[in-house]
C-alpha cells in the first residue's frame, strides 16, 4: 500500500520509527504493523542502534486499528495486527513512545508497548474498546494494569476514561509532558545508546525478570552474577581508566 509506511532515520545510535498512514490517522492496519514489525526486528539487529523511538506522523500518534479489518478478523488475523506493537513489547533494546498526538485502542497498546513514554501537548488516551463494542486484545489488559494500577486501568478500560497529555502525567501513564516530544525522545533514548549496547540488553533483560520477583533477596542472586561478569569486562575497564584520568587531570 503506497500510502502505509514506516519511516526510519538514525540519530546517535537511536532509530526513530515514524508511522505513516495519513489517510487513517496512523490506524494499524494489518499491513502497517507488519512494516512496523520488520522497521523494529531491523533496528535490534543493528549494531550501530542502541535505542528506538516511535512515533506517528502528525497531526496523529495512532488512531488504533482498522475496523474494517477487525469486523472479519479470527484470532491469527488480530495476531497480525498485533505484530508491530508485541515487536515492541518483545524488543531486548530500549524503546520510547513520543505520542504526538492521539493514542487510541491499539494506538494505546502500541504506547503502552514500550520501556517508557513521553507525550507532546497534543497527545490525548483513549482506550475505546469497550465504546466500539470490542474486548480489549494484544495483551492490552496486562500492560494497562501494570503502567496504571487496577483502579487506573478500570477507569480507562471499563468506565471509557480518556485523558489528556497532562492527566497521563498525573496518572503515570507518561513519564513527562514536553513541547519537542521526538526530539526529548531521541535526547533520553541517546543516554540509553550511549551505554554499552550488550551491557544495556541485559540490564533491560534483568528489569523484565526481577520485576515479577516478590522479594529483594531474589533480585540480589540474580544481580550479582550480572554484576561481577560486567566487572571483568573490557568496557568498563576502558570506562574506568577514562573516568581515573579525568579525576587525575582535574586535580
Amino acid at each position: 500500500m503506497a500510502d502505509v509506511a514506516v519511516h526510519t532515520s538514525i540519530t546517535e545510535r537511536v532509530a526513530v520509527l515514524t508511522l505513516s498512514h495519513p489517510a487513517r490517522r496512523n490506524a494499524l492496519n494489518i499491513a502497517l504493523s507488519a512494516l512496523l514489525a520488520e522497521a523494529v526486528q531491523a533496528a535490534a539487529d543493528d549494531p550501530e542502534v542502541g535505542a528506538i523511538v516511535v512515533t506517528g506522523e502528525d497531526p496523529a500518534f495512532c488512531a488504533g486499528g482498522d475496523l474494517a479489518e477487525l469486523a472479519t478478523a479470527g484470532p491469527a488475523q488480530l495476531k497480525t495486527v498485533y505484530a508491530g506493537f508485541l515487536a515492541l513489547a518483545d524488543c531486548p533494546l530500549p524503546t520510547i513512545a513520543a505520542v504526538n498526538g492521539a493514542a487510541v485502542g491499539a494506538g494505546l497498546n502500541l504506547a503502552l508497548a514500550t520501556d517508557l513514554r513521553l507525550a507532546g501537548p497534543r497527545a490525548s488516551f483513549d482506550s475505546r474498546f469497550l465504546q466500539l463494542g470490542l474486548h480489549p486484545g494484544g495483551g492490552y489488559t496486562w500492560m494497562a494494569q501494570r503502567v496504571l494500577g487496577p483502579q487506573g486501568a478500570a477507569a480507562m478500560t471499563l468506565f471509557g476514561e480518556a485523558v489528556d497529555a497532562a492527566e497521563a502525567e498525573r496518572i503515570g501513564l507518561v513519564h513527562r509532558v514536553v513541547d519537542d516530544v521526538v526530539g526529548a525522545a531521541v535526547e533520553m533514548a541517546g543516554r540509553a545508546a550511549a551505554a554499552s549496547r550488550d551491557l544495556t540488553i541485559a540490564t533491560k533483560g534483568t528489569m523484565r525478570l526481577t520485576a515479577g520477583m516478590a522479594a529483594q533477596a531474589a533480585a540480589v542472586e540474580v544481580e550479582v552474577r550480572a554484576q561481577a561478569e560486567s566487572v571483568r569486562s573490557d568496557e568498563f575497564k576502558s570506562r574506568l581508566e577514562a573516568l581515573q584520568a579525568r579525576i587525575s587531570r582535574s586535580r
